[in-house]
């Protein structure tokens, strides 16, 4: 029997489990008056996507909405940070980029026992395989090309404009990316990886200076959008949780982390595009992908890439550990553990190989 894919795993809806259930009447008694036209009784779905933050489909007589809530327990520090998620989707949608209508955060724990925010449901896909399963070539084309564009858009914006100003430090992004994340790693870490040791060591000697800098999602992906249904559009880019103000050579590079990935044998779960057959797909390149970037950006080329790579997968081994000991620990938002440890060392020995 195969493994069950991502789509499988992730799509839709289910009901929460006990550790991660809501109080429907109670959320419905806070949201009545600070809501407009709210009105319950109100149907809870937890959304299957997702590892770090339960997200939750809120449907009402009147509309459906989307409630995001930290999740309870023991939490790395600095991590799940929803007021900051919340304040950067309000910032975007005033200036028209696609994301979810922001409608209420509440910093008071003693409605649902942590701080959450409702946003508007949008409809529309998730492609959990950067593949794209069941698209033809065209629209597989016509939907990177989308994706590419607004990743430079949003690096466009002007950080004052958007008045976030105070939202992150605007030098040394990677430097303090690699403390943060090289804390988390440890205070996660379940085995002794070596190449993560190795990592560690080198990527803070590599490190280029910082030439730009601008308002980053921090996992721009296709699994973290809503493709249109009747168009190659995206309707709302999702999952802002770590999103600051940083290097946008970094957010390009973990974007293109799926050039990279190594396949996993055994599960269907990772998403790459390693080994694939791109032109037939109507996927682009990695070249003609990264040119895209650089010509809505305004930029000659992408400057020490190398880099940014191996960063972006120690990153990402990084987060994969985290979420594993969130799992091991009981507090994790999905019951779907597409991970495994080996997951950690093939990722850090693919960035020690581009870095090589």
């Amino acid at each position: 029997m195969s493994p069950p894919s991502r789509t499988e795993m992730f799509s839709g809806t289910q009901a929460p489990p006990a550790h991660l259930a809501i109080d429907a009447a109670r959320l419905s008694d806070y949201l009545t008056g600070r809501i407009p036209g709210w009105r319950g009784p109100a149907s809870i779905s937890k959304f299957r996507g997702g590892q770090s933050n339960p997200t939750y489909r809120v449907e009402t007589p009147e509309r459906v909405y989307v409630l995001r809530k930290k999740p309870g327990g023991v939490l790395l520090p600095s991590a799940h940070a929803i007021d900051r998620e919340f304040r950067a989707i309000a910032a975007v949608h005033a200036k028209g980029f696609p994301v979810p209508e922001p409608i209420l955060y509440c910093a008071d724990t003693e409605v649902l026992g942590t701080e959450f925010y409702i946003v508007g449901y949008i409809a529309g896909r998730v492609f959990w395989d950067v593949e794209m399963p069941g698209a033809a070539p065209a629209e597989r084309a016509a939907v990177y090309g989308n994706v590419i564009a607004a990743l430079a858009r949003l690096h466009a914006f002007d950080i004052a404009e958007l008045g976030l100003e105070d939202f992150g430090r605007k030098d040394d992004y990677t430097g303090r990316q690699l403390a943060r994340w090289g804390k988390q790693y440890r205070a996660a870490q379940m085995a002794d990886v070596l190449d993560m040791d190795w990592l560690l060591e080198t990527l803070p000697a590599r490190r280029p200076p910082q030439s730009r800098h601008a308002l980053i999602h921090g996992d721009y992906g296709l699994h973290n959008m809503i493709i249109r249904a009747d168009a190659p559009a995206i309707a709302a880019v999702l999952d802002w949780e770590i999103a600051t103000i940083g290097d946008p050579f970094a957010d390009l590079a973990h974007h293109l982390m799926p050039y990279f990935l190594p396949p996993d044998p055994e599960r269907a779960s990772v998403s790459t595009l390693v080994g694939r057959d791109l032109p037939t797909l109507g996927i682009p390149q990695l070249r003609e992908y990264v040119e895209a970037y650089c010509t809505a950006a305004g930029i000659a080329e992408f400057p020490d890439m190398d880099f940014y790579i191996g960063f972006a997968l120690f990153r990402y081994a990084a987060m994969i550990q985290g979420i594993m000991r969130r799992a091991q620990d009981g507090n994790a938002a999905n019951a779907n553990m597409p991970h495994t440890p080996a997951r950690v060392a093939l990722l850090a020995a693919a960035a020690r190989r581009v870095l090589d």
